[in-house]
């Protein structure tokens, strides 16, 4: 770990970022040159302590996961996210088409719509970024593990996962997102990780292993969704995608139409941080 060099990269990444950059007010009194530490530990999910002994050069040696968050709140590239993790002793991973690095550009898109439901997710339904009101909306997808990352594992094996969508289309979804996997596997191979997912859920689940004999392929989902959360009920929203073709990821933004009683209601989780988010479903502990 090269601790003098590891801190001047992060000063220099986070003196070159400005609020704009990342959806944050400038305000009238700022004097730093670029962001503050604590914006960079905010966007990074971290202590502001933690964080500041890193660009000091008096932390301990960082986590891989810890650096990946870095990379994230610091809006870096992979050849950046890469150096990043050299200079703290670790090895760079593989490149592969398929990662978890959320790239600069979609990035910057999500932190202009800190007002709207927005998330990046994986092809394999692992969500990675959220907005505040997307984790109102759906609670934070974020903080899963294993299998349970994916939103297809969690669907068909706890049912907490189904309260964000009315009753009534959860069949249609559980054929969407069967169709959706089988799309996946063949994308990635039969020594995947959807392929490891999909075996698993062979396993435990009878309604999935019913809907996988079928062999259904067609995307059955539809831009228009109904969701519904706990406080304001029932909305139905526009879903708009924006896909990352190199890193198979997808930015969705949900909206609704001006002057409906779902907009009102999507406005209102907008605005406030303390309505009560969906009951969390459980985090699932396979590999």
């Amino acid at each position: 770990m090269d601790r003098a060099q590891l801190a001047d990269f992060l000063r220099t990444r986070r003196e070159a970022l400005q609020p704009e950059d990342v959806g944050l007010g400038r305000g009238p009194r700022r004097r730093t040159s670029g962001l503050r530490r604590e914006e960079v530990a905010s966007l990074s999910d971290m202590s502001v302590d933690y964080y500041s002994r890193l660009e000091r050069g008096s932390g301990p040696q960082p986590s891989v996961q810890m650096l990946a968050a870095i990379a994230r709140g610091l809006r870096l590239t992979l050849n950046e996210r890469d150096h990043l993790l050299r200079l703290a002793g670790h090895n760079a991973p593989a490149r592969t088409a398929r990662s978890d690095h959320v790239s600069p550009g979609l990035m910057r898109i999500i932190d202009r719509l800190q007002d709207t439901p927005a998330q990046v997710m994986t092809d394999l339904g692992e969500t990675l970024v959220q907005t505040a009101p997307a984790r109102t909306l759906f609670g934070d997808e974020t903080r899963y593990t294993g299998f349970a990352r994916s939103i297809v594992y969690r669907w068909f094996t706890d049912p907490a996962a189904r309260r964000v969508y009315p009753s009534e289309d959860h069949d249609l979804l559980s054929r969407a997102f069967t169709a959706d996997l089988r799309t996946t596997l063949a994308k990635h191979g039969p020594r995947s990780r959807p392929a490891q997912v999909a075996e698993a859920l062979l396993s435990t689940s009878a309604e999935f292993a019913e809907l996988w004999a079928a062999h259904e392929v067609t995307n059955s989902h539809h831009f228009e969704k109904r969701v519904q959360h706990p406080d304001v009920g029932v909305m139905t929203l526009q879903c708009q995608v924006l896909q990352d073709q190199e890193q198979y990821q997808s930015l969705l933004i949900l909206t609704a139409s001006p002057g409906t009683d779902s907009h009102r209601r999507l406005g209102l989780l907008a605005l406030t941080g303390s309505i009560t988010t969906p009951a969390e479903p459980g985090v699932a502990t396979r590999p």
